[in-house]
């Protein structure tokens, strides 16, 4: 019940991904072939609410859990996901950037072609949790309280009124949070939150601070059952973590400079 989940990130999936989601596209074969090796190695695919849930009650999980989730909200995770996905009917989460879904919410900005709500709504009736992901992706931790509260609110509404059911698990945008977003994300009534981390999920990271690990375009099918298997992920990862120190002290100054402005305002 307290053992190490995989969460496994995913943004894109798509043939020839545009120059914005490149690092991050996988290739629909390369996914159909990692669904597939999760299934010859028996792991369960759960959603999010089912993982937090399990742990906030210490219910029951099946045998080698593993979370399948997707950001953002890209075409190709109903193209070429789904079909992937329903063949071995494993359960998702797809984490939806609203104002960048096709449809009457635009809020501009999207980087490459995404979902529209119809896509979203079948993609919810087979198996795929639909959860929030803020509504125009901004860095949450970086913006105002007010705008922030917007965020979040604006995100969850509009995911009621398209599905009829509010939205109850959340991922940051980029992964980055603070204690003040985490607190916003719980007030706004999202009952557990993904962040990166790029390590596997535990219990003791607490629902608003779950860790998943990235799967990239030039992600193999070795590396793929090493992160699977919670091996080698730190030294997968290293470069990833040095460079993620180095950008949250840069971000930290500007925040810091951004409160200062406001201040003097």
């Amino acid at each position: 019940m307290n053992a190490p989940v995989p969460i496994l990130m995913y943004h894109s999936v798509a043939r020839s991904p545009n120059a914005a989601t490149r690092a991050l596209s996988v290739a629909p074969e390369a996914f159909a072939e990692q669904m597939a090796l999760l299934d010859g190695r028996g792991f369960t695919p759960v959603d999010t609410a089912r993982l937090a849930a399990a742990w906030r009650s210490g219910g029951p999980l099946p045998d080698r859990p593993v979370l399948i989730t997707f950001d953002d909200g890209y075409e190709g995770v109903h193209r070429y996901a789904l079909p992937a996905l329903a063949a071995y009917g494993f359960a998702a989460t797809l984490f939806v950037s609203t104002g960048w879904i096709r449809g009457t919410y635009d809020a501009g900005g999207a980087p490459d072609t995404m979902l529209d709500w119809d896509q979203v709504r079948e993609l919810a009736d087979q198996r795929v949790e639909i959860g929030g992901h803020s509504h125009s992706h901004p860095q949450l931790d970086q913006i105002t309280d007010a705008e922030l509260r917007f965020e979040l609110l604006r995100c969850r509404e509009i995911i009621a009124a398209e599905l009829g059911v509010r939205p109850v698990s959340f991922a940051y945008p980029y992964g980055y949070s603070s204690a003040r977003v985490r607190r916003s994300v719980r007030a706004a009534g999202f009952a557990q939150s993904l962040a990166v981390g790029n390590g596997l999920a535990r219990r003791r990271q607490g629902p608003y601070a779950l860790q998943r690990v990235t799967v990239r375009g030039t992600t193999g099918i070795e590396e793929f059952k090493r992160l699977v298997d919670g091996r080698a992920i730190a030294r997968t990862f290293a470069r990833d973590r040095a460079l993620t120190k180095g950008y949250a002290m840069v971000r930290r100054a500007r925040q810091v400079r951004r409160k200062a402005i406001r201040s003097r305002v």
